[in-house]
Formats: structure tokens, C-alpha cells, sequence
């Protein structure tokens, strides 16, 4: 299936949403409330907001692990619509529709692979802990 103008137009609009929220996420880290006029700097911010330390690094792997097995989340979310919306627009032409079903299949193993590795991660996490 050839890409059409409609599909690139889609593309961007999905890629500018996204860096929308990106840039927002990044501008939000250097805001500080007790001062709104201006910032105050990445380091500063880091020390009012609970930043890196030896403490609670743990923590911070954790939390970073999180947003990445989330961010792995939306992805098979996409691809599953996507998958979804190629099947259906497929009218009928096998090869199309086989081409959906790879990428539905593809999706569904690669989230078994994320789960799997998130409770190897867990599992060993928690076991070292307790040592």
C-alpha cells in the first residue's frame, strides 16, 4: 500500500502533538512556583522537587523504567490501530490485509517481550533488595 497524502498528513499532525507534549514536559521541569516570573535552573529545581540523590536513586531508575515501559505502551497502542486501520482499508486485497496482521502480530509479541522483561526486572529488583 502505497503512502498517500492523506496518510502524511496524519503522520504530521501525529508527530507535531507529540512534540507539543514533549516541549511542554520540558518547560514544565524548569518552572518554579515560588518563582513564577523566572526560573530558577534545572538544579534548583531538581533540590525544591526531590532530584537525584544517593537516597532515593532506586526511586529515580524505577520512575525513569515507568515512563519508558509507558511510552512502550502508546507505541503498541499505535501500532495496533494502526494494524487495525490498514486491515480495514484493506477492501478486500490479501496482501494488504496480511500486511495488518503482521504488524497486529508484531505488536502483540513485542508487548509480551516488555512484559516479560518488566517482571525479570521486578523479580531481580526485589530479590536483590532483600539481600
Amino acid at each position: 500500500m502505497a503512502i498517500t497524502k492523506y496518510h502524511k498528513i496524519i503522520l504530521s499532525s501525529l508527530m507535531i502533538v507529540l512534540s507539543f507534549l514533549v516541549m511542554a514536559q520540558v518547560g514544565l521541569s524548569a518552572y518554579d512556583p515560588k518563582n513564577p516570573v523566572g526560573t530558577t535552573g534545572l538544579d534548583d529545581t531538581a533540590k525544591v522537587y526531590g532530584g537525584v540523590t544517593k537516597d532515593n536513586l532506586e526511586i529515580t531508575i524505577g520512575k525513569i523504567v515507568g515512563v519508558g515501559l509507558s511510552f512502550l505502551g502508546v507505541v503498541f497502542f499505535i501500532l495496533m490501530i494502526y494494524g487495525g486501520y490498514i486491515w480495514m482499508f484493506s477492501m478486500g486485497n490479501e496482501q494488504t490485509a496480511g500486511k495488518a496482521k503482521d504488524i497486529i502480530i508484531a505488536a502483540v509479541i513485542g508487548l509480551a517481550i516488555v512484559l516479560m522483561a518488566y517482571a525479570i526486572t521486578s523479580f531481580l529488583g526485589n530479590t536483590l533488595k532483600g539481600q
